[in-house]
């Protein structure tokens, strides 16, 4: 990783479930909670970047933050909004032009499927007549050809689902804190075959903000520091099959998932073997298993071999999603990939509760996934 070195020195995060309180009322609450947690004022912030969807404009925190003159950077980037948010801060450490950074993500969705328009995203609105730009049919359509080329059971499908409520039982900031298992989640009505009501996570609410540091501020503070090795975004290149763009040519489609993972990989000198905890876009339950393979934990189809033996749980060998998820938290756009690395700080640091990863995990790493075939992941280590 060239420049200099990042450290996540401050992390807040808002509850996830539904609340009056507005969106932008929720970032500033995640926003103090992170400067508190580092030890700092509003006033030591030399550069911040932050993000939302539908919950308002993320500079204009700074009036309830405290007018300092800092430059305030919007962020929109669908789903990588946060990760974008979050390399953009660790690039105004790695170039010397800031010395302390705040990346923030919010939102707060109506109540509903999310209602994106054709025009917004270069489609013609044959899209949105024949029902392309119902995302639920997208991840049906790639997880029923998964499950056909790799021989991956419905049962395992639920199972990922069950993990996830199992683990937002665990953790006070999850909107769905309700254990379901397996069984009750594949009769609780198909959506899009081979996906069932219970395995789709749902627009929601939440704030994630996140202090970045360089080496010398760090020291400084004290505290328990965490590495961010690898920060990177990357988009779709030829031959994927992307939400809002469900095509591709023949032979296997490439990933944006796969992509985003091994340049942070590269970046930070490491190797999915080297990883601890990791955390894993789960938009429903395909999802989480594809992205497994993806992001090169494992071969396609091994899945099958290690799901249904619990390696994927908080005792397992490869805890993932260990916070619930999308499927237990919701998904805010612009929050959901700092909740991500929020979730990585905290097991990093021992802190998660009864969460908490067994072994004093040392090495984490986050993958989050968007329209129209957009990814960002990173690599963090204590």
């Amino acid at each position: 990783m060239s420049g200099a070195e990042v450290f996540v020195c401050g992390a807040g995060i808002t509850s996830f479930a539904r609340t009056e309180v507005s969106g932008r009322e929720l970032a500033v609450q995640a926003v103090r909670a992170a400067l508190a947690d580092a030890g700092l004022p509003w006033s030591r912030v030399r550069a911040a970047y932050g993000g939302s969807d539908a919950g308002g404009n993320a500079d204009t925190l700074v009036t309830e933050l405290g007018l300092t003159g800092v430059p305030f950077t919007n962020v929109r980037n669908g789903c990588a909004t946060g990760g974008s948010a979050l390399v953009a801060a660790a690039n105004a450490i790695r170039s010397g032009a800031a010395d302390v950074a705040l990346a923030v993500g919010f939102d707060k969705h109506p109540r509903g499927a999310f209602d994106p328009r054709p025009a917004d995203w270069g489609l013609d609105e044959a899209y949105g007549r024949d029902g392309l730009m119902v995302t639920t049919q997208f991840f049906a359509m790639k997880i029923q050809r998964y499950v056909h080329d790799h021989g991956i059971s419905a049962r395992t499908l639920g199972l990922v689902a069950e993990k996830a409520y199992a683990n937002g039982v665990l953790n006070p900031h999850a909107w769905r804190r309700k254990p379901l298992d397996a069984e009750e989640i594949l009769a609780s009505g198909m959506v899009n075959d081979p996906l069932t009501r219970y395995m789709f996570c749902s627009p929601g609410q939440g704030a994630v903000a996140l202090v970045l540091c360089g080496r010398a501020a760090a020291r400084a503070l004290g505290g328990t520091p965490i590495a961010l090795r690898a920060a990177v975004v990357r988009t779709r290149r030829f031959g994927s099959f992307e939400v809002f763009s469900p095509w591709a040519p023949p032979g296997t489609p490439t990933s944006v998932s796969a992509d985003a993972a091994q340049h942070a990989f590269e970046e930070a000198g490491l190797g999915p073997g080297d990883i601890d905890v990791c955390q894993l876009q789960d938009t429903e339950s395909g999802a989480e298993v594809m992205h497994l393979a993806e992001c090169g934990f494992c071969e396609h189809g091994e899945q099958e071999s290690l799901i249904p033996f619990g390696a994927t749980r908080i005792d397992g060998s490869l805890p993932v999603n260990t916070d619930g998820g999308c499927i237990a938290n919701g998904e805010p756009i612009g929050a959901s990939g700092l909740r991500q690395v929020h979730e990585i700080v905290q097991q990093l640091r021992g802190r998660a509760g009864e969460r908490q990863v067994p072994n004093e995990p040392s090495t984490g790493f986050t993958h989050v996934y968007g329209a129209p075939g957009v990814s960002a992941c990173t690599v963090l280590t204590r």
